[in-house]
């Protein structure tokens, strides 16, 4: 009875403090105020404060985690709401997520041997734009280190989501195509949840971006690792 006493306290807890910190951002409008960030951050300083162990907050939350299988199945809907808009600019779309995929190989790639990092951290972090389970998988196929890449994932994806709506407005990018195909190729269901505050098409071609990203990224990934080491 205790135990599920305690895994209920903390689903609806974590659920309470993501309702409060989204309405904060609503209000406010700040992006460093992203709910999935402050709320993770938060969620982070109170298990270190009340030396909570992560495996205890795990039993509620591992249900929590269990949510995104059918929350990744519900972007089915605004897919299907857009088929028409994707069937029109496929050719666009398909293209834009390769070379997206690629420039984002090689800038990191580039970046991390000009600053003399390792051959398991820069494996570690080519999978960075891909989706979390996604990404682990992809890590341990080439010899990086799963759980770090899992940190990597989410840098890229608040990065993506922080200041991907700022480089939206410097660059005067104003195109459903274009910030769909962007944000879900560099910065996958972090990246959407900030999509969703533009449009439904935005949204469709993000998540569109994000599963193909994965896919691609799982076949090119592997060979670039060979060809590099």
């Amino acid at each position: 009875m205790l135990h599920l006493l305690l895994i209920l306290f903390i689903i609806s807890s974590t659920v309470l403090l993501f309702i409060l910190l989204n309405r904060l951002y609503l209000k406010v409008g700040n992006p460093f105020l992203l709910p999935i960030l402050t709320a993770t951050i938060i969620t982070v300083i109170i298990l270190l404060v009340f030396n909570i162990p992560y495996e205890t907050y795990m039993e509620g939350g591992e249900w929590i985690s269990k949510m995104l299988g059918p929350a990744v199945v519900a972007l089915a809907f605004p897919l299907y709401n857009q088929r028409e808009l994707i069937f029109k600019y496929k050719y666009s779309i398909i293209t834009s997520i390769i070379v997206a995929m690629l420039a984002g190989l090689i800038s990191v790639v580039a970046l991390l041997l000009l600053f003399g990092a390792s051959k398991d951290f820069i494996l570690t972090s080519l999978p960075k734009s891909l989706t979390t389970p996604v990404a682990m998988q992809v890590s341990d196929i080439v010899g990086g280190i799963p759980p770090l890449t899992a940190v990597m994932v989410m840098v890229a994806g608040f990065t993506g989501a922080i200041l991907g709506p700022v480089l939206f407005k410097l660059f005067k990018i104003d195109t459903a195509i274009s910030r769909g195909v962007a944000m879900g190729s560099a910065s996958h269901g972090v990246g959407l949840t900030k999509l969703k505050e533009y449009s439904e098409e935005d949204l469709s071609i993000g998540s569109l971006s994000m599963g193909l990203s994965a896919v691609v990224g799982a076949f090119i990934i592997p060979l670039i690792s060979i060809y590099l080491f």
